[in-house]
């Protein structure tokens, strides 16, 4: 896929992930529509890589849906989605208190699986419409974000952890039904990235994690998560996908 020129948007991509990740698209020429329900800041970073911010929240589906339509108003169809919108929801299932709240559960699924979700069905109905953009028929990519902890959920990452699980699950059904378009639909389950909640952190426990890194012994930047979604758009033989950005960590209890 040829970035230059052709529509895309960025949910969460007002910070962290979703920042980088957008101003790498800008850079390779995409027009870019950032949403987020931080305004301030979205506008911020909007203006800095010359983009549009969009108020969205995921899990609203006439709020959502009207933000794609914005984004196609500004930028044409989007070719290009990105889900970083998402919340790192911590909590034991059982703890002194008592079980855990179920709403503290939902809240998670809703926003990073079913959010995900809802952009997903809203921007392939865009994508669908939409001519093919090469020979190979193709007319967009989707990709989500996973985590490691999809895979190796730690103690006190319940709702976490299967809020990405069902990302990861949602991947390869969602490719194989949506091939038909000529849209692709790949997942990032990122490791320990410094995002601004982990930046937050004292250096010394920032060290810790870095600590159990095989190699690179550091965090993960977001332009290296950046980086990879800008091969996956380039690369059309990635399909159905779930490829793990995480220093080859593989998480404890």
């Amino acid at each position: 896929m040829d970035i230059a020129g052709i529509g895309a948007i960025v949910t969460g991509g007002a910070s962290g992930l979703g920042a980088a990740t957008a101003k790498a698209l800008a850079d390779a020429g995409a027009r870019v529509a950032l949403f987020d329900l931080n305004m301030e800041l979205a506008e911020k970073t909007a203006a800095e890589i010359g983009a549009t911010a969009i108020a969205c929240d995921v899990t609203d589906p006439d709020g959502a849906a009207a933000a794609v339509e914005r984004a196609r108003a500004v930028n044409g169809p989007a070719r290009i989605l990105v889900n970083c919108a998402g919340v790192g929801t911590a909590g034991k299932i059982l703890d002194k208190e008592g079980p855990m709240a179920l709403s503290a559960f939902s809240r998670t699924i809703e926003i990073n699986l079913i959010g995900s979700f809802n952009l997903m069905r809203l921007a392939a109905d865009d994508m669908r419409k939409a001519e093919p953009l090469n020979d190979d028929g193709e007319r967009g990519l989707i990709v989500s974000t996973a985590s490691v902890a999809a895979f190796e959920g730690q103690i006190g990452q319940a709702a976490y952890a299967a809020s990405k699980g069902g990302i990861v699950g949602l991947t390869l059904p969602a490719a194989r039904e949506l091939a038909r378009y000529g849209i692709r639909v790949l997942a990032i389950a990122p490791g320990i990235f410094m995002t601004p909640m982990l930046a937050g952190l004292p250096e010394k426990v920032r060290d810790a994690l870095a600590a159990d890194l095989p190699f690179p012994k550091r965090l993960g930047k977001p332009e290296e998560y950046a980086a990879l979604v800008l091969h996956m758009a380039r690369n059309p033989a990635l399909n159905g996908e779930v490829v793990r950005l995480d220093s080859a960590l593989r998480m404890q209890p």
